[in-house]
């Protein structure tokens, strides 16, 4: 957290360093990013991410789209656009973040993107790889989860229909969003989180888009059932 001293932000254990949640998963078929944040740039070039097939997006919040201008890189190296999905809602936080790249006047070097639209309640393919969107609550904004075969992630959210979180059961791995132990008005907090994993089919449970305020990751992940876990930046799975 900027400008913060605690013993969170101020810890040496490379658990405890934070950046903005996203994640790269890799198919037979696909390399996918779901969310650009801020801190798109560092991440890929952290996880030596060469290929990018696509982005999939959650939502339109600027600490999940920030990053997308970067993806001129992969333009550059495959002289191919990215393909982008997200539902129409999103793509008009898109627009308007990055008018430049819907602009009809295309000046060199911008982003080059193939632009999908991808509803709450249908299955969509990426290069062969089945997408299932998981609808959830961000407060008021709806919010996009995703299952990709054992894996499911879902952030920013603070409540999930019955009939939504039932696509979630038989997962190898769920990611959730928890962001500290005191109730906020748009985010999971930790026991929330913990609740909503006893009660589904999942192997392991991990959680994301947390805050400096949950605390120290060992002292937290201690503290969990089994089969839970804090996630961190650099967690890698694999199914």
């Amino acid at each position: 957290m900027i400008g913060c001293g605690c013993k969170v932000c101020t810890s040496t254990n490379k658990k405890d360093k934070r950046l903005r949640c996203s994640v790269w998963v890799q198919t037979p078929e696909a390399s996918i990013v779901i969310d650009s944040g801020p801190d798109f740039r560092y991440q890929m070039l952290r996880a030596k991410v060469l290929q990018l097939d696509a982005i999939i997006f959650t939502h339109g919040h600027k600490d999940h789209i920030a990053g997308m201008d970067d993806i001129r890189a992969y333009n550059y190296f495959t002289q191919k656009p990215v393909d982008i999905y997200a539902t129409e809602e999103t793509q008009a936080y898109l627009k308007r973040e990055f008018s430049y790249v819907f602009s009809d006047i295309q000046y060199p070097g911008i982003p080059q993107i193939n632009l999908h639209t991808i509803s709450y309640d249908k299955p969509f393919y990426v290069k062969g790889a089945e997408i299932i969107p998981i609808r959830t609550l961000h407060h008021k904004l709806e919010v996009l989860g995703f299952r990709i075969g054992k894996f499911t992630y879902i952030t920013d959210a603070n409540y999930i229909a019955p009939e939504e979180l039932a696509k979630v059961n038989g997962s190898d791995a769920m990611v959730l969003n928890a962001l500290r132990h005191e109730k906020h008005l748009s985010h999971y907090t930790l026991s929330e989180a913990v609740e909503i994993a006893q009660g589904l089919d999942v192997k392991d449970a991990y959680f994301t888009h947390i805050s400096h305020q949950l605390g120290l990751h060992d002292e937290v992940d201690a503290q969990l059932p089994g089969h839970m876990h804090l996630a961190y930046d650099g967690l890698e799975l694999e199914f």
